[in-house]
């Protein structure tokens, strides 16, 4: 009896935790409930420390399109997106996007892997602050990696939730050459980011 009361205990303890993690909507009707939530049209702005504890503004990065790649050290899908981002980073001049890396990790475990993957594009850590950077900007945060999509003007397009493929990449590079090229606005590339 007493094991069953332990074993309850910490799956009441556990359930509360997760609970409490879990984004809290309010919905004024109940279609709105029933609708999912979209990204809002504000512009993306935070500061993040490098994995030298150097404060970086998104602002930094201003006049180019951007992928915010949410990540982890301990995730799977994460580091198997890794080579993949390099590679389409390493390509930035052809299609103008830059990737941000968003460690939502510990500052030390961020910079041991990062000197073995040796990334060629920026990375920032934030643990909990890199959380409240998606939430602010409309995206729910339910699990990693996730990968923002940003427009030049620092307006949130969409964001592909899971890991990343290089169709989707090249998606995505078609939708933003297209945006640049004057074919289509910004609300029609949002509307076909959305099939991501």
């Amino acid at each position: 009896m007493l094991i069953f009361s332990v074993a309850l205990v910490a799956l009441m303890s556990g359930a509360l935790f997760y609970a409490a993690q879990a984004p809290v909507r309010n919905a004024s009707s109940p279609a709105e409930a029933a609708a999912p939530s979209a990204p809002e049209t504000a512009g993306v702005s935070f500061a993040l420390n490098d994995v030298d504890g150097v404060s970086h503004d998104f602002s930094e990065y201003a006049g180019s399109h951007s992928l915010l790649n949410f990540w982890a050290t301990w995730c799977a899908p994460c580091r198997r997106e890794i080579p993949l981002l390099k590679a389409f980073h390493a390509d930035k001049d052809a299609h103008g996007i830059q990737v941000i890396g968003i460690a939502v990790d510990f500052a030390e475990e961020v910079a041991i892997y990062a000197e073995a993957a040796e990334f060629n594009y920026p990375i920032l850590v934030g643990e909990q602050d890199a959380m409240a950077v998606a939430e602010s900007s409309g995206v729910d945060f339910v699990g990693l990696p996730f990968t923002m999509i940003v427009s030049r003007s620092g307006e949130l397009l969409n964001a592909h939730m899971g890991e990343i493929h290089q169709e989707e990449l090249d998606h995505i590079a078609a939708v933003l050459g297209r945006l640049d090229a004057g074919v289509i606005d910004t609300a029609t590339a949002k509307s076909e980011l959305k099939s991501l």
